[in-house]
């Protein structure tokens, strides 16, 4: 995770972004220290990432690699004003412990996690807006997983991370919203996961699949209310987290937490 010391938003690089809203920095503050708070407080380790004042984006970490089994594919922005913030996340793999040969610099555009999500049998990978198909087969072929390209066609659901969530890797759970997806996508995704939670347009739209789940207790926005009840009853444990601060440049529980895997 890395603070949002430094957090604004100045310019607009996706719908959720609006630069004459003001962002209150000791509230978005606030509400980062309590998702960092809440994840030691469930028995989990959290490292942090230093901020750079030159990059206020730098709070939504999971964009800035995808770690499977300790390997370590980097970043590459699509938008010039994050472009930086791929050699700060690989630097700090490199000094903390990460051999050279465990992490890979891409050459295709990826932005991490966002649209990069991992179970036990497959890597889904977004793409329409942000990350390049030729990003898929790299994560494969570095991976040696199969890659499962999904096409987001909502611009407010920019990066997958805003419209599925692996809700139980083990297992190949997850929840997801289809209108953010290609008739082909919901297709696919219906045949991998015909037991998914399907999330409403307005839980969705509240950012609630932006989630982090550990495989019992899944930490996602308040607002999302419709999924806290189907979550229970799959025997999940939610807990709502109010990051309407960071809402405001498009990212939520999942957009502020890179899962560091092995």
């Amino acid at each position: 995770m890395c603070p949002p010391t430094h957090f604004s938003v100045t310019y607009s690089i996706n719908p959720w972004m609006d630069p004459t809203k003001p962002v209150d920095l000791p509230l978005a503050l606030a509400q980062w220290e309590d998702l960092r708070d809440r994840y030691r407080a469930l028995g989990h380790s959290v490292d942090l990432l230093d901020p750079d004042p030159a990059l206020p984006d730098m709070v939504y970490a999971a964009n800035g690699a995808t770690v499977v089994e300790g390997r370590v594919l980097g970043a590459k922005f699509a938008h010039p004003e994050r472009a930086a913030e791929a050699d700060a996340h690989l630097s700090w793999f490199r000094g903390n412990g990460w051999a050279d040969d465990a992490v890979r610099v891409p050459e295709h555009v990826n932005e991490g996690e966002g649209d990069f999500a991992v179970t036990d049998s497959w890597i889904l990978a977004g793409r329409g807006f942000r990350s390049s198909p030729l990003s898929h087969d790299e994560a494969q072929e570095f991976f040696g997983r199969p890659v499962i390209g999904l096409e987001l066609v909502d611009p407010r659901y920019y990066h997958l991370d805003t419209a599925l969530c692996v809700l139980d890797d083990a297992h190949d759970e997850v929840m997801y919203y289809p209108g953010a997806f290609s008739p082909g996508s919901r297709a696919v995704l219906a045949r991998l996961f015909p037991d998914a939670l399907i999330a409403t347009e307005a839980d969705a739209a509240a950012l609630g699949l932006n989630a982090v789940s550990d495989g019992l207790h899944v930490l996602l926005p308040q607002a999302a209310v419709g999924l806290f009840e189907p979550l229970r009853d799959r025997g999940f444990d939610p807990i709502g987290m109010d990051l309407g601060e960071l809402l405001k440049g498009g990212g939520s529980v999942k957009c502020c937490t890179q899962e560091l895997r092995g």
